[in-house]
């Protein structure tokens, strides 16, 4: 089992930027691949960002490529995300999200443990 807790959201002007954390517990954090999810009001949830377990491969979506950053560190087990040049259009809840396999992925589905989100709202 995988504990996690988002923190770090909250209101932002469009072009400021924040960092949300993901603190994890329980099983050995440094050997799941990590996410970011984001859903807006009506929307489906979709990917944002994602980090192997030891951080050499990163996958970033369209949307946010250039603007955002994942990074990890298993020391502190913790997953960030720095997010930069917000856009109105970024509002949603984000989620942090876990999965065992190797495979750095896209799909919610393959990710096993998610936290409870947090709210970033962007205003233009």
């Amino acid at each position: 089992q995988v504990q996690l807790v988002e923190s770090g959201g909250g209101l932002v002007q469009a072009g400021g930027s924040l960092r949300l954390s993901c603190a994890a517990s329980g099983r050995t954090f440094g050997s799941v691949t990590t996410g970011w999810f984001r859903q807006a009001p009506g929307k489906e949830r979709e990917f944002v960002a994602a980090i192997s377990w030891r951080g050499s491969t990163t996958l970033y979506a369209d949307s946010v490529k250039g603007r955002f950053a994942i990074s990890r560190d298993n020391r502190k087990n913790t997953v960030y995300l720095y997010m930069n040049s917000l856009k109105p259009e970024d509002t949603a809840v984000y989620f942090c999200a876990a999965s065992p396999g190797v495979a750095v992925t896209t799909t919610p589905s393959t990710y096993n443990y998610w936290g409870q989100g947090t709210q970033v709202t962007v205003s233009s």
